[in-house]
This record gives C-alpha cells, sequence and structure tokens, in this order.
C-alpha cells in the first residue's frame, strides 16, 4: 500500500509506545488477527502459525532442497526425495496455448511422477507451488490444473501447500487469495504467506487445517517463535487489512491492472520483442523474445530494458528460467497515471532498441566497413549502450565507418 502508510506507521507506533512483548505471552491482538485472516480464507484453513523470519524467507536447507529456484543456483545437486514438476506454462511449457486441455496434460506430469515414486517404494508427503509463480516467470496455471494435481496428491496420502507470499493480501484484485481463482471447489491444506502482510515490517504465517495443526501438535514437535506474531506485528497486519478494505485496494488492483494490460498488449502488437502479455490485477509478466515464432527469451535484451527503464525513474526486474521476463507487481496503490507513465517509458526504450538491432543483425557495423566486429548480443546491448549516451553527449561524433576507440577496445575485449 505504499512505503511509510500513515495508517501504518501510526498503528506501529501506538502499539509500541504501549506495549511489545514476545508471544508466550497472550495478547488480544495476535488472537484479534488470526480471526480477521481466518475470515479471508475457507472455513477449514483456521489455524495460524505466526513467523516473522526464517521460513519467511526459504533460508533453510529443508526448503533450499525442494525449491529449484534456489538448488539450481548452486551446485544443482536435486536431493532423491525431491520430484520437480514441469511448470504449467502455456506459452514457453510443454504444453502449450494450442493444446487441447493442458490442465490435464500438466496434471497428468505430476501423477507420473507420484507413480513413479511409488514404484520406488516412496510415499508423497506433499506439493508446493506458488498459486501463481512470480519468480518462474509471472506463470498462471491453467484452469483446473490446480484441483486435478490436488486429486492426485490427496490420493497418494499428500498434502497440497499454496505459496502466497508474493501473490496474496487482493493483488489479482478478483480475489483476495491467488488460489481462490481456481473455483470454490479448490482449497489447499496448507497456505504460506508473507512480503506484504506487514508492508514491509516482517511479519509471516503459515494457515493450515484443523486436523493437520492437531497431527503436528501430537507428534510432540513444538513450535515456537519469539516474535513471531508480537502486538506490534500484529497492529501493523491488522492496519494492512484495514487499508486494502477502506482503500478498496483489491478493486483498484482490477482497474488499475485491466488498464495496464490493456496498454501492454497495444505495445505488443507494436513491438517484435514482446513475446506474450499475461497476469491478471496488479501481476503482469512481459515476456521478451528474440523470434516471436521460435520464443527465443531475449535474456540481454531484458537486462538492458531494466537499466534503461531505472534511467527513466522506474524500477523493474526480470526473472524466470532465462531471467528474459519483466515482472511488474507494484504497490497496490498504483494508479493509471502511474501505469501510462510506465508503459510510456517502456515503449520508448523498446523503440530506440528495436531500430539499433535492426532486422536481428550481428553486427554493431555494416559489412562494408573495415572494422565488422561479430560479437555477443550483452557485448552488442553494451555497445549501444555507449552510442546512445555518446549521441546524446555530443551529438556531433559520428561513426562514419571509422572504427572508435570503444570499437576498438571491445574488439580486443571479445577477443582475448
Amino acid at each position: 500500500m505504499g512505503h511509510c502508510h500513515p495508517e501504518v506507521v501510526k498503528a506501529a507506533l501506538k502499539q509500541m509506545e504501549l506495549l511489545n512483548t514476545n508471544s508466550r505471552f497472550l495478547h488480544d491482538n495476535i488472537v484479534e488477527y488470526a480471526k480477521r485472516l481466518s475470515a479471508t480464507l475457507p472455513e477449514k484453513l483456521s489455524v495460524c502459525y505466526f513467523t516473522n523470519s526464517g521460513a519467511y524467507h526459504g533460508h533453510l536447507s529443508s526448503l533450499i532442497e525442494i525449491s529449484p529456484y534456489k538448488f539450481r543456483k548452486g551446485k544443482d545437486v536435486k536431493k532423491e526425495f525431491v520430484h520437480v514438476a514441469p511448470v504449467p506454462d502455456t506459452y514457453r511449457g510443454k504444453y502449450r496455448e494450442d493444446h487441447a486441455d493442458p490442465a490435464s496434460a500438466y496434471a497428468d506430469e505430476v501423477k507420473k511422477i507420484i507413480e513413479e515414486a511409488h514404484n520406488s517404494g516412496r510415499k508423497i508427503a506433499a506439493f508446493i507451488a506458488e498459486s501463481m509463480q512470480s519468480c518462474g516467470g509471472q506463470i498462471i496455471p491453467p484452469a483446473g490444473y490446480f484441483q486435478k494435481v490436488a486429486e492426485y496428491v490427496h490420493g497418494a496420502g499428500g498434502v497440497f501447500i499454496a505459496d502466497e507470499v508474493q501473490v496474496g493480501f487482493g493483488r489479482v484484485g478478483t480475489h483476495f487469495w491467488s488460489f481462490q481463482m481456481h473455483g470454490k471447489d479448490f482449497v489447499p491444506d496448507i497456505i504460506t504467506m508473507g512480503k506484504p502482510m506487514g508492508n514491509g515490517h516482517p511479519m509471516a504465517c503459515v494457515v493450515t487445517t484443523k486436523e493437520i495443526a492437531e497431527a503436528f501438535s501430537s507428534s510432540g514437535m513444538e513450535y515456537f517463535n519469539t516474535f513471531g506474531g508480537n502486538p506490534v506485528s500484529c497492529a501493523v497486519g491488522l492496519a494492512v487489512l484495514d487499508i486494502i478494505e477502506n482503500e478498496d485496494l483489491q478493486g483498484n488492483a482490477t482497474r488499475v491492472g485491466n488498464y495496464l494490460t490493456e496498454l501492454l498488449n497495444k505495445q505488443k502488437a507494436k513491438h517484435t520483442l514482446i513475446g506474450d502479455i499475461r497476469g491478471i490485477g496488479l501481476f503482469i509478466g512481459i515476456d521478451l523474445v528474440k523470434d516471436p515464432q521460435k520464443r527465443t527469451p531475449a535474456t540481454a535484451e531484458a537486462q538492458h530494458v531494466i537499466y534503461k527503464m531505472k534511467e527513466k525513474r522506474v524500477l523493474l526486474s526480470a526473472d524466470g528460467p532465462h531471467r528474459n521476463v519483466l515482472k511488474i507487481k507494484p504497490p497496490m496503490c498504483f494508479t493509471e497515471e502511474d501505469a501510462k507513465f510506465m508503459v510510456d517509458q517502456l515503449d520508448g526504450i523498446l523503440t530506440v532498441l528495436e531500430e539499433a538491432l535492426g532486422a536481428k543483425t550481428e553486427s554493431v557495423i555494416s559489412e562494408t566497413t573495415p572494422c565488422k566486429i561479430e560479437m555477443p548480443m550483452e557485448a552488442h546491448l553494451e555497445l549501444l549502450n555507449d552510442s546512445i549516451t555518446d549521441s546524446k553527449e555530443n551529438p556531433s561524433r559520428k561513426r562514419n565507418g571509422v572504427c572508435t576507440d570503444k570499437h576498438s577496445r571491445l574488439s580486443k575485449r571479445l577477443k582475448t
């Protein structure tokens, strides 16, 4: 809801001046917040475990081991008890938008994994996925996918864990939680949430069913978190829920999100670098491609756009397996004016970039010049940055087919 929202600041200050204590001591705020939070969820999701760190960001070996996003950045060693299902990506994945039933096809991949695990003498503990994949590339699963996966997982004795850390609290607009987009017949067994929960204040929570909570408790394992759900954090959380409701931020996500998507789709028709626009509410991804037909990820181009957008005072980042998807997840107070400004800057940067790249030329200088340089796209874009800066600083500097010092230095760098 924006940096330093006055109501959040006031709630934190008021409670901090009154009392803050660890969660061994009961306080009305944690009870009140748990009630308010569970009221946004299906009835069976009624037990809250509050935290403020640790699992909040996955900094546990047990969580790194089950996250391809994490372990593939390290030694890329997948544990034998971990099974990675294909991302249900209908744009670049195994089953695409022209498939008759991509939801069933992707769910059947999970079914195969379960069968293979059983054949190896293993049991299924859990299936975990973001309700919409954010760091995975702004992927929205096809309708019906989660229902089928839940059926297979439950049939194998496992539980379904939905990660709402980045996509919950009304971001999708149409619903308060992203998993709710999949229909009333789909209810996860466990939900993880955090990040927007405290509007920047470190606050997170795991919500589950009474049955799972009792099974956990009866195992003899006690859960305790010194400051998880402390009075100040819960006061902040309550203020956030109030603001979402009072300022209709969920409705704003729908209105501004639809407007932003409309603007971006117009840009897609204009720019060949834009391969796909996907998203809902204020959760949108721009998939940049080198070739619209082959859908080749434009990784270097995405990084170039990010740097140039930053110069225009717009902060974006790229993610996905190829880091070519511009992810747009602004504060929920984002306005139509903000959306228009962002898209205008993006339009200008893509226009300059596409003009510079030309018809996908691989050389910086035409073949008629004596110093043609074959170079990778990363170096091409580095040189493009230099040339744009040069033209702004000194418009009289002309290439005119003559190698400049920058060209010479880059040529030497590429040869070594």
